[in-house]
């Protein structure tokens, strides 16, 4: 067949755009069968509804084919109000248990769904911390909004539809055989049509698909960069570059949609003319079967219309399972994320001490490009350490290695002699926290969002740590206290309380060293300052590692090391740093005008 091309690729093309990763098909079943056994006895009886339903709706033709046959035969009486209590008997059984299957395929869809999404949010909570920061938000965003909507169709619809018509097409198929062998022969002939028109489209369809997915992540990706970065995209005059990436992306988008239409037109005119052939076949079979005597009216009769019920089951089939293409690519990239080694790490690792240590610590966001190059250092336990440099000198990245979130290409970062990245993200969260400039309210009680640190925390202990970061007036001020609900919906917290209930949470959390990102500089300065105050507190006997974007952090540290390109080119307090006249000293005279 000769048609549409599909679109070329190229290096940015959408189906690249993607950095978490995409389930190979082994994964997609492995999943799929899983999903089934954990619904097995669901399926059992949506199956056995069904059938009951079937076989419901065909007594009519049945009936039908005996008053023929007795007519044929030239019976006077044909007990015609038997057959219609009988008709209406199995109509009624065919209706409450066609409500059956509808009520029972609704149901199993719904408990599939959910249990996918739960699944994709468990598995997506327990990646590496390092996985998810690289990822960025369009792609994410995209397989938890658009894939999950697509898929939402498939489960709810689709699985249990597939399954009615598959069941539905075999039961007719075998009631034909029975009552008519050769025309169970003559409804094959279309068969080749079929074949060959469902294999020309499902060879296309799988890859068409997965590249419209990605090309819909790139768009996605493109559009919530350019709006989260639109005061940078305004100040460095990049609107017109973003505009065209945007454009570029959703040419791409737009051509897989195309193209996939494409494929679709050619299915859906194959899948008509099967219907036809279907029915021609049967009827010219079977009259001809009738002249000869090999069969009687009656049985034709019967076979002819089982033969055209068997149109439903088969246009169910074929749609459902179009559908399903469009999804098994969602489901692809939603359990993706399961060939992400979790970060399992060594639970028999824990740190000796509290000391953090870097050494020859190598790290790149890109193969064959560091960051980092060759980085030592130690923090000994209650250091406050100040990490300063000019921008993009690798000071946030150097904060996450030590910090956990990130594991080094080669060298290692200790904490008390154990290697971070061979603890579980869990311990290292006992020991180590990054706070950073973003929070988080979630949609729940107060109480809620403080115990998400430590589950079991009684309320005196939330309102004490509530008190340690200087929250605790405007807490009790709340008409339901710690029960009053906040986030989206609820009581709107200012953003210098909702950072104060982040910090209330690392009090209950309670790591001893801290690495810290500018936590205040998103606020107001008089927010900050009040806030500043509140972290003073948290701070207190900790060992903190500050990246300060302003130095006046870093005025006060014990130590300061000064990074430039990649290394720290220099280490020391914040005097002695000033009275070498080096980098930190410039830094210092400039800062101060």
């Amino acid at each position: 067949m000769i048609g549409v091309a599909p679109p070329e690729h190229d290096p940015a093309a959408p189906e690249t755009a993607a950095t978490l990763p995409v389930g190979t098909s082994a994964t997609v079943r492995g999943y799929v069968r899983g999903l089934l056994r954990r619904h097995r006895r669901a399926f059992v009886v949506l199956v056995g509804v069904n059938a009951v339903a079937v076989v419901a709706s065909m007594v009519g033709p049945t009936l039908l084919g005996r008053v023929v046959d007795e007519l044929s035969s030239g019976a006077r009486e044909l007990h015609l109000g038997r057959v219609a209590l009988l008709f209406a008997l199995a109509l009624a059984v065919q209706t409450f248990f066609v409500r059956m299957v509808r009520l029972r395929g609704a149901m199993l869809g719904e408990e599939m769904l959910a249990d996918l999404r739960e699944d994709f949010l468990v598995r997506s909570v327990g990646l590496p911390p390092g996985v998810l920061e690289r990822a960025g938000t369009g792609d994410l965003l995209s397989r938890i909004t658009t894939d999950i909507d697509r898929l939402a169709n498939a489960m709810r619809e689709a699985v249990p539809q597939l399954t009615i018509g598959v069941v539905w097409a075999g039961l007719l198929y075998g009631a034909l055989v029975v009552t008519a062998p050769p025309l169970a022969l003559a409804a094959l002939v279309a068969l080749p049509v079929l074949v060959v028109g469902c294999r020309w489209y499902f060879r296309r369809a799988p890859s068409a698909y997965r590249s419209e997915a990605a090309g819909y992540a790139a768009v996605a990706a493109a559009l919530t960069e350019t709006v989260d970065a639109g005061r940078t995209v305004e100040a460095h005059r990049l609107g017109r570059r973003r505009i065209a990436l945007s454009e570029r992306r959703i040419k791409e988008w737009t051509a897989w949609e195309r193209y996939t239409l494409y494929l679709r037109t050619v299915l859906f005119p194959v899948v008509n003319i099967t219907y036809v052939t279907i029915l021609g076949a049967v009827l010219m079979i079977g009259g001809y079967c009738v002249l000869r005597g090999w069969m009687s009216v009656g049985q034709m009769t019967t076979g002819a219309l089982l033969a055209q019920m068997m149109v439903d089951p088969i246009g169910l089939i074929l749609r459902w399972y179009d559908e399903l293409q469009i999804a098994q690519v969602s489901l692809a990239r939603l359990v993706g994320v399961r060939e992400i080694e979790p970060d399992a790490g060594d639970a028999a690792v824990a740190p000796g001490g509290r000391e953090v240590r870097a050494r020859e610590v190598r790290f790149g966001y890109k193969e064959g490009v560091d960051v980092l190059h060759r980085v030592s250092m130690s923090v000994p336990p209650g250091t406050r350490m100040a990490l300063v440099g000019p921008s993009g000198a690798g000071k946030s990245t150097l904060g996450r290695l030590l910090a956990g979130i990130y594991a080094p290409r080669t060298g290692e970062v200790t904490l008390g002699g154990a290697m971070l990245s061979r603890m579980p993200a869990e311990r290292v969260r006992e020991h180590v926290a990054l706070v950073n400039q973003e929070h988080h309210v979630f949609v729940g009680s107060l109480r809620d969002n403080l115990r998400l640190a430590r589950s079991g925390a009684a309320d005196a202990e939330l309102w004490a740590a509530l008190g340690a970061v200087d929250a605790d007036g405007w807490a009790r001020a709340l008409e339901a206290g710690l029960d009053t609900e906040v986030g989206s919906g609820g009581s709107a917290l200012t953003p210098a309380q909702a950072q104060q209930v982040a910090l209330a949470r690392l009090v209950l959390a309670d790591p001893h060293t801290l690495v810290l990102d500018e936590a205040t500089s998103l606020l107001d300065p008089r927010a900050a300052r009040h806030l500043e105050r509140s972290l003073a507190g948290v701070l207190d006997g900790r060992t903190v590692i500050a990246i300060a974007h302003r130095l006046h952090t870093a005025h006060d540290a014990d130590v300061i090391a000064v990074v430039e390109g990649g290394r720290i080119s220099e280490l020391g307090s914040h005097d002695e740093l000033v009275a070498a006249n080096g980098a930190y000293a410039a830094l210092w005279h400039s800062w101060h005008g």
